[in-house]
């Protein structure tokens, strides 16, 4: 498996599709490594003409632990804070995330990127845009938020599904159980999850390594960077927004507002989606995204 060191850290990376064709970065949210991308989704992006390039974020799958820096606070007390606008105690925040991704471009020599986060990859997609402009060609917002939390409220049931942690988070099999059922209840209600695909999917990302401590910092991680609506608004890149009106841990009111404070940005919404990505629409998100991505080469001047 493929690493490098980007920004002083050891990220695990893995790129598909020919060499020569634009490069396109997906970002994984909460805890998750880069297999837990749909097979399907990856393959059509590549179909289409993509190079794409996945990773495992610090402290999820293959890539470097962040063991030191402050990383105690109870996930409860830090969303208090958060709402309450007090800063929360944090090893690293989204933007540090972001830089992540910089490095592992550098190390790649690739100068430009398309860019394709989801959940809190999409605020890692976010902030890598508005600050890092140069090294984004568009950026696609999947099922994320802008930080605010009083738009981003999940549901009571699905909050408590990705707080509750495994019964041995050290067992891939208990492992495997814990991310059926988180998916079970925060998917998408409209596109019921093959169950065997389903169990598949969570027990590779299961045997590429979830870390509770890790997806607990990438949290905070979170928390820390609080509202970034006004680094929103500094956006300058083609931005595509996609949410489900159904998902019941980012809210759709959420996407809306991300949408809203991108400027130029186009919110694609879908009924019945939840917080995944359903089997029934990776057809209608890839090809979203390749139009996108398109017209923003276009836009660029690509041939």
């Amino acid at each position: 498996m493929p690493t490098v060191t980007a920004n002083g850290i050891s990220l695990a990376y893995e790129v598909a599709g020919d060499p020569g064709s634009p490069a396109l970065v997906l970002i994984m949210g909460l805890g998750m490594p880069l297999v837990f991308w749909p097979d399907a989704f990856v393959d059509g992006l590549v179909n289409a003409g993509f190079r794409v390039v996945r990773l495992d974020n610090r402290d999820c799958g293959l890539s470097q632990r962040i063991d030191e820096g402050p990383h105690h606070t109870p996930i409860p007390v830090a969303m208090a804070r958060s709402v309450m606008g007090v800063p929360v105690n944090a090893p690293y925040n989204l933007a540090d995330m972001a830089q992540d991704v910089v490095g592992l471009l550098d190390s790649l020599s690739i100068d430009k990127a398309h860019v394709a986060g989801a959940s809190l990859g999409g605020m890692v997609a976010q902030v890598l845009a508005a600050r890092w402009p140069m090294r984004v060609m568009s950026l696609a917002s999947i099922m994320s938020s802008s930080g605010n939390p009083f738009v981003a409220m999940a549901r009571p049931r699905a909050l408590s599904a990705i707080l509750h942690r495994p019964d041995n988070p050290k067992d891939p099999a208990s492992v495997t159980e814990h991310l059926v059922h988180v998916m079970g209840v925060i998917g998408s209600p409209g596109f019921p999850a093959d169950a065997v695909a389903l169990r598949g999917l969570c027990e590779r990302a299961a045997k590429r390594g979830y870390d509770t401590r890790g997806t607990a910092r990438q949290m905070l991680a979170m928390l820390d960077s609080g509202d970034r609506r006004r680094e929103l608004d500094t956006i300058r890149v083609p931005t595509l927004v996609i949410h489900g009106t159904d998902d019941p841990l980012v809210p759709k009111a959420a996407g809306r507002e991300v949408a809203r404070h991108v400027p130029g940005a186009k919110l694609l919404e879908f009924d019945g989606m939840g917080h995944d990505l359903p089997a029934a629409l990776i057809p209608q998100i890839v090809a979203a995204i390749v139009q996108h991505c398109r017209a923003a080469r276009q836009d660029n001047g690509a041939r």
